[in-house]
């Protein structure tokens, strides 16, 4: 990390200066990279360690900086065009971590009513029903319940299962080109405190997901993210 030339401006609040010298030194650093400590800073500028935190909260705010409970302050991933859809193994990598995934199910169902409606197909029709516990740098994240039109992917669960569920749809000219997201946070269930190594009663972050490539629905999915490893970020943007 390079640190441009920095002045402390006699009367520039305090918590300014602190938020300037961080964001002037991970300016150049690696996304996943560790920002400086609050104890670190309390030590070099003389302030209070509410004035780090006001400091930090701002670049947290603007999506520079990501606490991770347990783990510290790390630089987060560069902010892509509002409307760019990720995989959960894009997303990873972005933010600097290593994704893994481990295959729970695969296999060939009948759609339910509900899956069924969202997937808009009848009730009974076959669908490819994939199950997958996530890690992040070998820690696990998540665990996602995907739903798949098997009409749409022949041959899918012969091909073997790929790493990225986005690139193979992408390979197949079905890459997910929007998608309509439901986001909650509630109490685990018994089989997700488990996979997730969560305690009982512990809450989760829920995300389902209906994913369109142009107007074909491709993807509907269920996925509990552990809520002290995981921050969701939403990019918005003036559509005029």
């Amino acid at each position: 990390m390079n640190v441009v030339g920095l002045k402390r401006t006699e009367g520039t609040l305090k918590h300014v200066q602190v938020r300037e010298y961080v964001r002037a030194l991970i300016a150049d650093a690696e996304p996943g990279s560790s920002a400086p400590s609050e104890r670190e800073l309390v030590a070099r500028f003389g302030v209070a360690r509410m004035t780090v935190r006001q400091a930090l909260d701002v670049l947290v705010n603007e999506g520079k900086l990501e606490r991770v409970p347990g783990r510290g302050t790390f630089v987060t991933h560069p902010r892509r065009r509002v409307g760019r859809l990720s995989s959960f193994t894009e997303d990873m990598r972005l933010r600097g971590l290593l994704p893994e995934s481990q295959t729970l199910l695969a296999r060939r169902e009948q759609a339910g009513p509900g899956v069924a409606r969202a997937l808009e197909i009848s009730s009974g029709d076959s669908v490819i029903h994939w199950k997958r516990l996530r890690r992040a740098d070998q820690n696990i994240v998540c665990v996602e319940d995907a739903y798949l039109n098997e009409v749409l992917l022949p041959g899918f669960l012969q091909a073997g299962m790929p790493t990225s569920l986005y690139e193979a749809l992408g390979e197949r000219g079905l890459r997910p080109t929007w998608a309509e997201d439901s986001i909650s946070a509630e109490v685990a269930t018994e089989e997700e405190a488990g996979l997730l190594e969560v305690a009982a009663g512990a809450v989760v972050l829920h995300v389902s997901r209906r994913a369109l490539a142009q107007e074909k629905v491709v993807e509907v999915s269920r996925t509990a993210f552990r809520q002290d490893r995981f921050t969701l970020y939403v990019q918005l943007g003036d559509v005029g």
